[in-house]
């Protein structure tokens, strides 16, 4: 039997379906004399992908950062689901940031927590009113991990898991809450070609069933190529073929803070330009 993604979230109150899911809006972010971020500006919208290549220290992970209010940026704008982020007190961003699921580099579990509790913190350490019933929090940890097939591991700590075991846990919390947008740090880092390529179907699985709008940071060309071209058809249970009309992914290369490209991987490939094609084939990183 296909898992199911876990608890959907009900639609927003408001019509949404042309609203930003996010937006940059000429956002400058630097570290003393370093930029990190410079005049970074972008919109996408739910059920879009993007997917951000680019060298170390270019920018990639700050983009994941400033988009949830991590860090501030210096000059410029940043909305979530049509809310200004930008300049908000930490306080003021649990509501919004609720509806976003992280996956941090290597997984980013806790050690001294089980499976089962790494994946209920999301819904335990939500805005008082919206945090579910002891119940219910068990419910929606056993279907996110079976959405990931490691429903067995659920009093498991993370040093009895593999590497690729704790990213798709870290999945699993990341999903967790249904939100509206993921964002993914490398997260087939140091993996195997196989186990990666487990991990990138994971994430369309969850990208596709709920429409989710997805920003992904990745060092593999590769994963950049099955977002754009796969989807994952509930009907069969598999990952197929995208039809062109449903293609809505789009991929930036990121240089020294600045968004140095931004295209289709038609475009991508095409581009002619020494530092795009060091992203731009099977096998780059």
């Amino acid at each position: 039997m296909t898992p199911v993604l876990p608890y959907t979230a009900p639609p927003p109150a408001s019509p949404t379906a042309q609203q930003p899911v996010v937006r940059f809006d000429d956002v400058n972010l630097t570290f003393g004399d370093t930029p990190a971020l410079v005049h970074l500006s972008f919109t996408m919208r739910a059920g879009e992908t993007r997917v951000v290549l680019g060298a170390a220290g270019s920018g990639k992970t700050m983009l994941l950062k400033s988009a949830v209010g991590l860090v501030a940026p210096d000059s410029g704008h940043i909305s979530l689901f049509g809310e200004e982020v930008t300049g908000r007190k930490e306080s003021q961003l649990y509501d919004v940031r609720s509806k976003v699921g992280i996956l941090f580099q290597e997984g980013g579990l806790f050690d001294s927590l089980t499976i089962a509790e790494n994946v209920a913190y999301p819904l335990l350490n939500q805005h008082a009113g919206q945090v579910p019933s002891p119940a219910e929090v068990d419910q929606r940890v056993r279907e996110s991990l079976s959405f990931v097939e490691l429903e067995h591991t659920l009093d498991k700590f993370p040093s009895e898991l593999s590497g690729g075991m704790r990213r798709r846990v870290g999945i699993a919390r990341a999903v967790v809450t249904a939100p509206q947008l993921v964002l993914y740090d490398s997260p087939t880092a140091g993996l195997d070609p196989i186990t990666a390529n487990t991990i990138i179907n994971l994430i369309l699985k969850g990208r596709d069933l709920n429409n989710t709008a997805t920003i992904m940071v990745t060092h593999r060309y590769q994963d950049g190529h099955l977002m754009a071209n796969f989807r994952y058809n509930p009907d069969s249970g598999k990952i197929e073929r995208a039809e062109s009309s449903q293609l809505t992914t789009r991929f930036f290369v990121m240089q020294e803070g600045r968004l140095y490209f931004e295209g289709s991987e038609a475009e991508l490939r095409a581009k002619q330009d020494p530092y795009v094609e060091k992203f731009a084939r099977p096998g780059s990183s």
